[in-house]
């Protein structure tokens, strides 16, 4: 017996009956003042950023020692040098190619795992089943600061290290989601008539379930992206990051507070303020796509 989709209603409507809930869930997110306003920074961020070797005005780590620590201003160097005399603006342009780097493509990743493993896990009623939880259960267990520092010992102090620290962190809180999500759809009416229909596991999975949880992964997933930037800077400052003499907003900050009290404020408020802007733009971002795409709306 051949599957047919249980959604006629659907099937009339034609290949053109998705578009205009398209376009009415993409002028509602345009709507939200703040969800537009995070999608535009995170945008720009990520031009500024991939840019960054024709927008940045000097190397970023090339320093002019008679200019340390100048402020704002100064002719040529718009945001001030900090203390090893390099322009501040440059390298924050290339810091965010590493912050942006090492969260956003973990994150992206840890969805894609916590779906396949959200799906299998609350779909089915064995063994396996139980045996992803208690896994997801134990990676609940690390710190992440912790299990970022045995990545860094195991290997050595770096962009991949934060990156791997951010998908064992991320996929956890993700596979909750989708797990939670999967136990309330499974047993639903539209499912049992899929499986009356003779679909088969995969299909069921991947053509009933799948649209219906995968939204709330993508939106969890871009809100834990905004925490994703702190933490990758977190642990930058703490040096288990990028490792000078290249830029990271993380480390810029570490330098920063090491002159504070020289009144050079500047050198750490600089990055700070990125990497806080641009948390926010995640947040944002997510909390209009969760209105948008909540199907309760």
């Amino acid at each position: 017996m051949s599957y047919a989709a249980p959604n006629a209603a659907a099937a009339e409507g034609g290949q053109h009956a998705p578009r205009p809930a398209a376009r009415g869930r993409w002028r509602r997110l345009l709507a939200n003042r703040l969800a537009l306003l995070g999608l535009v920074v995170i945008v720009l961020a990520l031009l500024v950023s991939g840019a960054a070797p024709w927008l940045a005005p000097h190397d970023p780590n090339v320093a002019e020692p008679q200019l340390r620590l100048a402020a704002p201003g100064t002719p040529g160097y718009w945001l001030g040098l900090d203390a090893q005399g390099r322009d501040i603006f440059s390298r924050l342009l290339w810091g965010g190619r590493r912050a942006l780097l090492a969260s956003i493509p973990p994150v992206a990743v840890a969805v894609v795992l916590s779906l396949a493993l959200g799906l299998l896990a609350g779909y089915h009623r064995n063994r396996w089943s139980a045996l992803i939880m208690r896994v997801i259960d134990i990676l609940f267990a690390f710190p992440m600061v912790l299990l970022a520092i045995g990545l860094a010992t195991a290997l050595g102090p770096g962009i991949w290290a934060v990156a791997l620290t951010i998908v064992f962190s991320a996929t956890p809180y993700l596979t909750r989601v989708v797990y939670a999500g999967v136990r309330a759809e499974r047993d639903k009416e539209y499912v049992e008539a899929a499986r009356a229909c003779g679909a088969t596991t995969p299909d069921v999975l991947l053509r009933e379930i799948l649209p219906n949880v995968a939204t709330a992964a993508v939106v969890y997933g871009t809100t834990l992206a905004g925490g994703m930037i702190v933490f990758q800077a977190g642990l930058s400052f703490l040096g288990l990051g990028t490792q000078p003499p290249d830029a990271d907003w993380g480390r810029m900050v570490a330098e920063g507070a090491q002159v504070l009290v020289l009144g050079a404020a500047h050198v750490a408020t600089a990055p700070a303020l990125v990497i806080v802007a641009l948390a926010l733009a995640f947040n944002w971002l997510g909390n209009g796509l969760r209105d948008v795409l909540d199907p309760r709306g």
